[in-house]
């Protein structure tokens, strides 16, 4: 082909880069896990539903930001466009956020996707909450369910009753305790598999994804698990509110159309990861139980979970927290319904 040829087939090309925008991401997690998978292929969708207008340079394993600044640091948008942004750790910012992980059981797979999409397309407070903040949810996912790894074989979860355990968040701890064990705050990573291993505390109560991360299952090898102890852990992909109140209607279209693809292929894509990381676990030794439905419901009466959320709840509205009673009702609607 002769030189002219070529530069005439470059020009036809150039088009369709003209007025692309590229919009900076960034993730605490690395790229590999189920979500951070579900997130790149959404930006994929973007790309594609957007003509090539719009393009995601995406960082990943806290490469700009931390899990605890991605919210400041969108909110912000001189680092960052984009970002994974965690509620439970900016509860300041987002106190009605905390309700998802107040409910020790709900739906999975594609139920659990239903269910957020209907939260916030029926309860406006929650997108409402975000804007004050300084941000936009373009795509709304959760992680792995709650598993129990214990170092000792447990019959089921009385045999919470009289150990130590550690767990993060403070709705689970209240749970825990109320199961009859005591909590031992430990920092996350190789410190928790150090105090398995010492025997330092009996078990971890955490989404199964992030004890495989650091190897509890080969010092707490007894995992107790059920798809119904969703973890609630929301992970919200946000833009920055000014970029995304900037960008042309048919680009913010185009981003609605990708998330949309995202969803209808996410219940399957949690389950079959779900499955697989079960399997993967058993294969490095791990003795995995699923739990029965009636030894969850079980679990939820014993931690008196309404009684929890009732007292947060009546908490905030002494804080002066608007909307949090109205908020949690249609929440708790929305999970018994998507559960059925």
């Amino acid at each position: 082909m002769d030189l002219n040829k070529i530069i005439f087939l470059m020009i036809l090309c150039v088009p369709m880069f003209v007025g692309a925008q590229t919009l900076t991401f960034t993730d605490h997690e690395p790229l590999g896990n189920m979500r951070t998978q579900v997130t790149e292929r959404f930006f994929r969708l973007v790309e594609q539903e957007s003509k090539g207008r719009l393009r995601i340079d995406d960082h990943w394993n806290g490469e700009i930001a931390s899990s605890y600044d991605a919210r400041r640091t969108v909110s912000e948008g001189t680092k960052a466009d984009m970002a994974t942004v965690v509620p439970e750790y900016d509860s300041q910012q987002m106190p009605l956020h905390q309700l998802f992980k107040s409910f020790l059981a709900g739906p999975s797979g594609e139920q659990q996707v239903t269910l957020i999409r209907k939260a916030y397309k029926t309860i406006p407070e929650l997108t409402e909450e975000l804007h004050r903040a300084g941000i936009h949810p373009v795509l709304v996912a959760t992680g792995y369910p709650v598993g129990f790894y214990s170092r000792r074989p447990m019959a089921d979860l009385n045999g919470l009753r009289g150990q130590t355990w550690r767990t993060a968040s403070f709705w689970h701890v209240s749970y825990l305790e109320n199961a009859g064990a005591r909590n031992k705050r430990i920092g996350w990573g190789q410190q928790v598999t150090d105090s398995l291993r010492s025997g330092a505390i009996d078990g971890i109560m955490v989404n199964i994804d992030s004890g495989w991360d650091i190897g509890a299952h080969k010092a707490a090898p007894y995992l107790l698990v059920s798809q119904e102890l969703w973890l609630g852990h929301i992970y919200l992909v946000t833009m920055n509110l000014a970029r995304w109140n900037a960008l042309p209607a048919r680009d913010r279209r185009a981003i609605e159309r990708a998330a949309d693809k995202t969803y209808k292929a996410m219940g399957k894509t949690m389950d079959q990861s779900y499955n697989g990381l079960q399997q993967q676990l058993s294969n490095e030794g791990c003795t995995v139980r699923r739990l029965s439905h009636e030894e969850v419901a079980d679990f939820v009466t014993t931690t008196r979970q309404s009684e929890v959320q009732e007292q947060w709840v009546s908490q905030k509205e002494a804080e002066g927290i608007s909307h949090v009673r109205h908020v949690f009702e249609k929440l708790r609607s929305l999970v018994h319904e998507c559960a059925k």
